[in-house]
């Protein structure tokens, strides 16, 4: 049976988009109004690292009230908070631990990304914000009606009616009968909503609310609301907390200042070389798999930098720039077994478009086991070192519980990219090569079936 051709454009058309995601995805899109910097797409500037390769901070919060009953089940729910709260903000290599004796929280994380002030007291004070939410009679704290720390189940940021950002909120089942009770006895007159001693709005009462959801306008923007809203969910903390400075530490990067540019000069010359080495090997089976491997590498920075839309911007740290690496290898893999299947094909005398189709169908089955084996572990390692409330990261928790916390972050990171990474391969070196292949091998005069690892005829 006659294999369908491929049309000649298809060529231009999927190289045209590697290369418009290599460019976004490394330089982003943003744009300068006198020093305001807007950030229209991120690129590779706005990745967070680690610690391990721009450093951090190292703060210890105590509670700032002298003579509180403290317990170590206090201690523990403000280690959770505060990790939640990193979480929030994208930082998934951190350290936190609890020194109960002391009522110490000591927490370890990095700087944000394009850091240059590297204010200490500003990176850690929103880790120790109370975050209390409250809905009070009138316009003053006198009364308070419901606390977010009980009463509120759930915060997501979002837009009204009029496009106007909000952050609407679910009650729980006490909350909302609190909530109905206490709308109905005051219609006509201002519920105040407090986060810590801020008011945020005192919206007049219409009618009673028993629903068990309301919402929060005024939010500046998606940022503000999204900021309110983590703050709600993450929870308030058992008591109010303050940074000793005494102790507050800068944490230099483990492998230097010049790492990070020593990594990058290292890994553009290293993929160079491999994309030399099989074009003269492969030649034009060769020239595509770079292309192939080039989209690949895009789509993997592009998941971190937080490029695609809601996705969240990740902490890279060295074992993540390893999970890179691999997953690079890999897809060098997957076009080198495509290629030599390709030339077994015109060793059994097949034309060019009959060793493309076979040679691809071929190696499809080695591939997609040897990804699929890959994908599993870096589920595994995502789950069993990964931030503690997701799902995944529960199911792993007996085995979390053998490791210290201090590598959590790194071999989450090494996970994530390893992950990203082979299934781009599986959309770049499966599905991108072989339509490029097939439609480049259309052009009359690249039809020389040496150029794709067959002989030459002359």
């Amino acid at each position: 049976m006659k294999s369908k051709k491929t049309g000649k454009p298809v060529f231009f058309v999927i190289l045209a988009l590697i290369l418009a995601l290599t460019y976004l995805a490394f330089f982003g899109v943003q744009n300068y109004y006198g020093d305001t910097r807007q950030v229209y797409i991120k690129g590779a500037s706005d990745i967070r690292w680690g610690i391990d390769i721009s450093g951090g901070v190292e703060a210890v919060f105590s509670p700032d009230k002298a003579g509180v009953d403290i317990t170590d089940e206090d201690m523990d729910s403000a280690k959770a908070i505060i990790e939640t709260r990193l979480v929030n903000n994208n930082i998934t290599d951190y350290e936190v631990y609890t020194d109960n004796s002391n009522h110490q929280v000591i927490v370890r994380f990095p700087w944000a990304a394009g850091e240059s002030d590297f204010d200490a007291q500003a990176a850690v004070q929103e880790l120790g914000e109370t975050a209390l939410l409250t809905f009070c009679d009138g316009t003053t704290k006198d009364t308070v009606l419901l606390s977010g720390a009980e009463d509120i189940a759930s915060a997501q940021a979002g837009v009204d009616e009029n496009g106007s950002y909000v952050v609407y909120l679910n009650f729980t089942e006490g909350g909302k009968a609190k909530f109905a009770k206490a709308t109905a006895e005051r219609v006509g007159k201002q519920i105040s909503i407090w986060m810590d001693d801020t008011m945020l709005s005192a919206p007049t009462v219409q009618t009673a609310i028993t629903e068990g959801q309301a919402y929060i306008n005024g939010m500046e923007d998606a940022e503000a609301a999204k900021d309110l809203a983590d703050k709600i969910n993450a929870g308030s903390l058992p008591f109010a907390l303050t940074v000793d400075d005494s102790k507050l530490q800068i944490i230099s990067p483990t492998l230097g200042s010049d790492a990070l540019d020593v990594m990058v000069i290292a890994g553009a010359i290293a993929f160079l070389m491999v994309c030399i080495i099989m074009i003269v090997r492969y030649r034009l089976n060769g020239v595509v798999a770079a292309i192939a491997l080039l989209g690949q590498m895009a789509g993997t920075i592009a998941c971190i930098s937080g490029f695609f839309g809601d996705a969240a911007s990740f902490t890279l740290t060295v074992p993540g720039i390893a999970g890179i690496i691999l997953s690079v290898g890999v897809g060098v893999d997957c076009n080198v077994i495509a290629a030599e299947r390709i030339r077994d094909e015109f060793k059994k005398g097949k034309t060019i478009d009959g060793a493309i189709d076979s040679g691809f169908r071929n190696s499809l089955s080695a591939v997609i086991d040897g990804n699929v084996t890959v994908v599993i572990v870096s589920v595994v390692l995502m789950g069993a070192f990964g931030t503690p409330d997701s799902l995944i990261a529960k199911l792993f928790s007996p085995l979390m519980a053998l490791f210290g916390s201090s590598i959590t972050g790194s071999i989450y990171s090494f996970g994530y990219t390893l992950l990203v990474g082979v299934v781009f391969n599986l959309i770049m070196g499966i599905l991108a090569s072989k339509y490029m292949l097939k439609s480049i091998s259309q052009l009359k005069f690249l039809r020389k079936p040496w150029l794709y690892g067959g002989k030459n005829n002359g």
